[in-house]
């Protein structure tokens, strides 16, 4: 398949299970405030954070990288963190400080994206210490969820969480500072691409 073709595709496996991760995020919040069920909540909470890589790899293994797919992927992460986060403050299982520094860190990712987009800035791949961090921080939240409670057997998962928590919240911080070079780099080649790109046309004309 041409390239480009390829690029424009919308039905592909990476996109539908983006989608299905998607279509989880109501049911997690039907499990913990609808049924009360937290530990089922927590489960599926667990299996979508451990599944964030799934989509990216199938789409890169199977060549099937899509334009969609490369706004859906992250958006839909963003959508459950943000989700994820909320719903845990909510329920008392976290501390309002740790999700607060946590959706700062999301917001203030995401704000750069766009931001670095509408400059014109080259593409930034994405750092491994900004994965480690949100796999860091996607397995404490489901730990943080399923310890809330006075049972004997919750006290070790609380402490858990609170360990790789603790670890994912520095790593998602010391990746959004890690971010600032790149973006200089990235704004400074989108432009210079840019200028080339009009300096060729002006040539042509």
């Amino acid at each position: 398949m041409d390239e480009e073709e390829g690029l424009g595709r919308v039905l592909t496996a990476p996109n539908v299970i983006t989608m299905a991760r998607l279509l989880c995020i109501p049911l997690f919040l039907w499990l913990l405030f609808g049924l009360g069920r937290q530990t089922l909540a927590a489960l599926l909470l667990a299996v979508l954070g451990a599944t964030d890589w799934v989509d990216g790899y199938v789409a890169r293994r199977y060549h099937q990288v899509s334009t969609l797919g490369k706004v859906l992927d992250p958006t839909a992460d963003r959508i459950l963190v943000a989700t994820a986060v909320i719903a845990v403050i909510v329920h008392g299982a976290v501390p309002l400080w740790f999700g607060v520094a946590t959706l700062a860190r999301e917001a203030l990712v995401s704000l750069m994206v766009v931001l670095l987009a509408a400059l014109g800035a080259a593409r930034i791949n994405v750092l491994w210490v900004g994965k480690a961090g949100t796999f860091a921080l996607m397995t404490s939240y489901p730990g943080f969820l399923i310890s809330h409670g006075t049972a004997a057997w919750q006290g070790p998962f609380h402490v858990a969480a609170w360990v790789i928590g603790v670890i994912g919240l520095t790593l998602a911080w010391v990746a959004a500072a890690s971010y600032v070079a790149p973006a200089r780099a990235a704004l400074h080649d989108g432009r210079s691409a840019r200028r080339t790109a009009r300096a060729a046309g002006r040539s042509a004309a």
